[in-house]
């Protein structure tokens, strides 16, 4: 504020360019000068630790606050980042990684090869119980060492000297930058890591990071936190943004209020607020390869129900919900979602090669349903529905309730609705019947869904052999048959969800949400809802 005394001695022509002058700033000019932006999330983050994630809104604080040896640019395409230069082998399953001798920790350790080779063992070791070992198939011996078959000194990945790493795959793959973006690949600073022990990650005090942004003011609990520039980030010359203030709004109508009044720059919409906000400037859509779905506690009698589970999945109109629950997005009939992998050889999509999987069908879902009461030796059946307590997750639940209750004559539907730290515990912990959930995939192939794809407890609680052995087939046997390799991930996606409906797939999604138009640079994650703030500038 300009003080009076001054103002008595200014000629009034200066004293109204001033006042002009800040007016001006109070809004875009200072907001500019300020690189700070303001976003809502709708959930609470769950952890830090690269190995222990399985939530979207963790996902996106790892992504813009670490960096692996690869990161998506302003085309979302995969280029070198936390390594400098790579050679590969002549037959195209070991690659040498040349690391940025400029990249340190935010404590200022440097990052080293080392980092890598700790995090990757401690991502596939069975102790950890990553939900995200599955990611390491292609590397070499990454399956039998996330079963526990083979030590985890055993993993295709070695530091050659300080900043060279090596890894080695199990076969030829095309999309290995792709997936080496993904937080599963981060590395983790040992020495900080180690002795931080079982508390790293649990809050943004007990974890160090790489990447253009740090975490401050995150408690483990808390629904506000900050992404800081990280001045220890080798390329942070690069990163205009000084700040991004994430508040936690569960509720779009409260975001969308808050957007209105300025007070945010950026929140995604759901469900009916598509419709409302549609004219609202700075409105966007785009689709996306999100999904949801359903996945089934096996360990519980009437879930563990082969007919069960067929009933379920047929059971509920998925057209209606998107037309009248979510109002973007589309109906999914595999794990695998439409216009996301496409054939390298005749460019056609895989859903479109591999076909529908579980479809709405009353007269398949009530025969399975008759199978299914007669085997379980019951007429009348109870099953608990388990999601996060978002808006939209809650409205999901609430529409599955209805739906196979009108259904399936004998079934009584609850829905419980929970934090999604709290519900990713409840599954963890096998406290479900059925948890409803979505999920976001790290690399364009179809076997990220297949053998991941979110679904819970998969490599622990799914042994079908033939399964197992046609994913083994398509990353050995037909790794560079493009075509028997794509014939086989479709068998073993039938066999997954046509077959045992280990999970009923619901709807592949649509992202609709408010941007300012100051904000310049904001980028968006090929596979999902993410942002990635790194190119951010405000004007």
């Amino acid at each position: 504020m300009i003080k009076k005394g001054w103002l008595a001695l200014v000629s009034t022509a200066l004293v109204g360019t001033l006042f002009l002058a800040a007016c001006g700033q109070t809004k875009s000019q200072q907001a500019s000068n300020k690189q700070e932006l303001n976003v809502a999330t709708t959930a609470e983050m769950a952890t830090l630790n690269t190995v222990k994630y399985s939530d979207t809104s963790s996902l996106e604080a790892l992504q813009n606050t670490f960096e692996g040896l690869y990161r998506f640019n302003t085309k979302s395409k995969p280029v070198l980042a936390g390594a400098q230069s790579v050679e590969v082998s002549a037959d195209k399953k070991t690659y040498t990684f040349t690391l940025r001798k400029d990249a340190k920790w935010s404590n200022g350790d440097p990052v080293v090869a080392s980092d890598y080779v700790y995090a990757w063992r401690n991502m596939v070791d069975p102790k950890q119980a990553s939900p995200n070992s599955q990611r390491f198939l292609p590397i070499k011996n990454g399956l039998k060492t996330a079963t526990g078959e083979l030590p985890v000194d055993q993993l295709g990945v070695k530091a050659l000297s300080k900043y060279q790493l090596e890894v080695q795959l199990e076969a030829p793959i095309s999309y290995l930058p792709e997936l080496l973006t993904g937080a599963p690949f981060y590395p983790q600073d040992q020495k900080f890591v180690e002795k931080t022990g079982s508390a790293y990650g649990t809050s943004a005090a007990k974890t160090v990071f790489n990447g253009p942004f740090v975490v401050k003011n995150w408690t483990g609990t808390n629904l506000k936190w900050n992404y800081v520039k990280n001045k220890d980030y080798w390329d942070k010359k690069a990163v205009s943004l000084k700040q991004v203030n994430v508040q936690v709004v569960k509720d779009t109508s409260t975001a969308a209020k808050l957007y209105q009044t300025g007070k945010l720059d950026y929140t995604a919409l759901s469900t009916d607020y598509i419709r409302q906000y549609k004219s609202t400037p700075g409105y966007h859509t785009k689709s996306i390869p999100l999904i949801g779905y359903m996945a089934f506690n096996v360990h519980r009698p009437d879930t563990a129900n082969v007919h069960f589970r067929k009933a379920i999945a047929q059971a509920y109109d998925k057209q209606l919900l998107v037309k009248k629950v979510l109002h973007a997005g589309s109906p999914l009939n595999g794990i695998v979602p439409a216009n996301f992998a496409f054939n390298s050889q005749t460019d056609t999509d895989y859903r479109k090669d591999a076909g529908d999987m579980l479809t709405y069908n009353l007269k398949a879902a009530r025969k399975q349903w008759a199978l299914a009461k007669k085997e379980l030796g019951k007429d009348k059946l109870s099953v608990e529905i388990l999601t996060s307590d978002t808006t939209e997750s809650k409205q999901v639940g609430e529409y599955l309730q209805s739906q196979l209750e009108a259904n399936l004559k004998g079934l009584t539907v609850t829905v419980r609705s929970i934090p999604l730290k709290s519900r990713l515990q409840a599954t963890t912990n096998y406290d479900f019947d059925i948890v409803y959930g979505t999920w976001q995939p790290d690399y364009a192939d179809p076997v990220n869904f297949i053998s991941d794809g979110g679904q819970y407890h998969l490599d622990d609680d799914y042994h079908n052999a033939n399964y197992r052995n046609l994913l083994n087939q398509a990353a050995t046997t037909y790794a560079i048959d493009t075509n028997k390799r794509w014939a086989t991930l479709i068998k073993a996606e039938k066999q997954l969800i046509k077959d045992d409906a280990f999970t009923a797939p619901v709807y592949q999604g649509a992202m609709a949400y408010l941007l300012k138009d100051k904000v310049h640079g904001l980028n968006i994650s090929p596979y999902g809802t993410m942002l990635f703030y790194r190119d951010v500038t405000i004007k």
